[in-house]
């Protein structure tokens, strides 16, 4: 028969065992939000002030590009916060009915009748170690219920975080929408761009009507070259290096198909709804605007006979002919910016989520495609 003690023995030590989870994790948690949610908050002061700078383009960009890489840091930040919160609640749900548990069983013990001795077959010596460790159960609960006490309030915390960055958010979506407008009257409104002397914006339109794929009509523009951008610094040169045009997340690398089994020579990248698109490197345009059913796409000469061809944005910037630098916004992504409540509801969902538009990425050098992820530097998986 199973000795009457291992009901009063297996709580006991049960309780021991427990232990709160580890306040750091929730306190870091909570630091990141709150970084990321003041960080984007100083993205959304600049992004007011850039109005009266000197160079609105370059301002304009500098903040438009904080902005969204601190809506990225307050999503890995507010997707820790939500992990956190749904461990901690389980692992509150998982001690209370523990606890709960132990409390029946001293319960039970308070209400049985004679001498305590009769409960343990082991005689006097179990009686008196099943008092001992009954003696120790007070403080135990006592600091588990300290325990539970310091998780509520880091939940409490953790909420408290949530609900200031959904307050960033919504101060955040005004100002970079106003900043994404002032952008594009900015990049209107820029006199005296270099220039290099490339096919006119109608002899292109005509290209473009009369060719029946992205690579024939990149083929066609390869026979053209035009000087180098910057010719302090070669394309070559920045081989690994180069910064990705937009922020996101690669969905299909080069030569890997898609779900039609259609098999292209660039990447795919997943953007978030009206991202902007920055130019890699000194480049001329040598194409702007709708091709096939790519959308709008942008082409770019950056020097060495290289071409590279951004596909499936929804505002083109420049002209043909405009010699621009690295950095330089040449688009927007399409698409809508979700709303702080999607936002926070998004949090969690994978990585990816809330990404819903692609950008499709193209390098040539001649006619020849080459891998975009050897130029690119290797943060962007």
């Amino acid at each position: 028969m199973t000795p009457r003690r291992v009901p009063i023995l297996a709580p006991v030590l049960a309780l021991a065992l427990l232990a709160a989870g580890p306040a750091a994790a929730a306190e870091d948690a909570v630091a990141q939000a709150r970084a990321a949610a003041a960080a984007l908050q100083a993205s959304i002061a600049a992004m007011q002030k850039a109005e009266g700078a000197t160079d609105r383009v370059k301002a304009l960009t500098t903040t438009i590009v904080a902005y969204e890489s601190g809506l990225s840091a307050l999503r890995a930040g507010l997707r820790r916060v939500t992990f956190r919160e749904d461990a901690l609640r389980a692992e509150f749900a998982s001690k209370r009915q523990r606890i709960s548990q132990l409390l029946g069983v001293l319960s039970a013990i308070g209400r049985s009748p004679g001498p305590i001795s009769l409960l343990n077959p082991d005689g006097p010596l179990g009686t008196v170690r099943a008092g001992m460790l009954v003696s120790d159960v007070t403080p135990g609960l006592q600091a588990e219920a300290e325990g539970l006490r310091k998780q509520l309030a880091e939940v409490a915390a953790l909420r408290a975080s949530q609900e200031a960055a959904a307050q960033a958010l919504k101060a955040g979506l005004k100002a970079v929408e106003a900043a994404r407008v002032d952008l594009s009257q900015a990049v209107s409104d820029r006199k005296n761009l270099p220039k290099n002397f490339t096919e006119s914006p109608s002899d292109l339109a005509m290209l473009a009507s009369g060719v029946k794929t992205l690579g024939d009509f990149a083929d066609a523009l390869s026979d053209r070259r035009m000087a180098q951008a910057n010719p302090t610094r070669t394309f070559s040169s920045a081989k690994g290096t180069l910064p990705w045009p937009v922020q996101g997340t690669i969905l299909r690398h080069a030569g890997q198909a898609d779900a039609a089994g259609i098999v292209r020579p660039g990447v795919v990248i997943a953007t978030r709804p009206r991202a902007l698109v920055t130019a890699p490197w000194d480049a001329t345009i040598r194409y702007r605007g709708p091709l096939l059913d790519y959308g709008n796409v942008m082409i770019l000469e950056p020097g060495g006979g290289y071409l590279i061809i951004l596909a499936g944005l929804d505002q083109v910037y420049g002209n043909v002919g405009d010699i621009i630098t690295a950095g330089t916004p040449v688009g927007l992504m399409g698409g809508k910016d979700a709303d702080p409540k999607e936002f926070m509801a998004s949090t969690k969902d994978g990585g990816g989520a809330g990404a819903t538009e692609t950008l499709y990425m193209e390098l040539r050098q001649g006619a020849t495609p080459v891998n975009p992820e050897d130029w690119f530097a290797k943060a962007k998986e």
